[in-house]
Formats: C-alpha cells, structure tokens, sequence
C-alpha cells in the first residue's frame, strides 16, 4: 500500500511539474514514477500518509511564506555585508540543538537552514545541526539556536511529527 501512495504521489508530482497531458508526458511519467520508487521507496517516508492529513498541509501552506520571507531577509543581510566597504563578517560553524526527532524533520530543517543566504547545514549528528554562519552575532549556544532554529523549527513540528 505504501508503494501505491508513493508511486501516485511521484505521479501527481510530475503532472504538475510538466504541467501536460499529453500520452507522452504521461507514459514518461508513469514510467519515472515506477523506477522511483521500485528502486528508491526504502528512503522515502515510512509513513508517508501522515503527511496526507489536512491540518499537516495547512501548516506546509504557511511555512513556505515564512520560509520565504526569512529567504529575502537573509539575501537583503548578505548584501549588506557584501557591499559593505568594511565586509563585517565574523564567519564560524556553531552547534545548534534541535528538539525535531524524526529524521524528515531534520532534514527538512537542514535544507530551509541552507537556503537561508549566510547559514549552511554542515552535519546532523543526534539532536545537533552544525551549521556555517556567516556572522557569528553570540557565543552563546542557546541563542544561537534561537537565531537559527527557532524560527523554522515550530512550524516543521507540526508538519512532520
């Protein structure tokens, strides 16, 4: 059954990516669907029809304004600092504690941390993210979280766990 939800899933994907119903977009996407997930349903979600639940993508729809606001901040800050004459840049890798315990949840943390300009995910070990910063603003562990997780971290909570 969950080969079934993952190989409809990929499939709606696609149609709405190529945005065609023409036999032969379909016949390719029916096809890439099946190879997706015969060769690659062990690291899909386990239980990926948690994620069909309504309330889980109401709060998908919300966080990607957020994600996207936090987005044009980060790019207006690293042009600051880039056009600045004096580049004021303290760059450094710093240990975040992240209270999300699904790996999905991680992960998704990690990429919305990475493609915020000025911050990279670097590793996840445990309950940790390390993470490259461009500016350093505390020495202080729990602010640092603050900074970096907080504002991403409440809304993948009820996204994924």
């Amino acid at each position: 059954m969950r080969k079934i939800i993952q190989f409809a899933v990929l499939f709606i994907l696609w149609l709405l990516l190529t945005w065609s119903l023409d036999w032969q977009d379909i016949a390719v996407g029916l096809i890439f669907s099946l190879i997706t997930v015969l060769l690659l349903s062990d690291i899909f979600l386990q239980k990926v029809t948690r994620l069909v639940n309504p309330i889980r993508i109401f709060w998908f729809i919300i966080y990607i304004p957020c994600l996207l606001w936090e987005i044009i901040k980060a790019n207006f800050d690293v042009a600051y600092r880039v056009l600045h004459p004096a580049l004021p840049i303290r760059p450094g890798i710093v240990k975040v504690k992240t209270t999300l315990k699904t790996d999905m949840g991680q992960t998704f943390l990690a990429n919305s941390i990475t493609l915020t300009p000025g911050t990279l995910t670097v590793d996840i070990i445990d309950d940790y993210l390390y993470v490259h910063w461009i500016n350093v603003k505390t020495d202080d562990p729990e602010k640092q979280t603050k900074i970096i997780v907080d504002r991403f971290e409440k809304i993948i909570r009820r996204i994924f766990e």
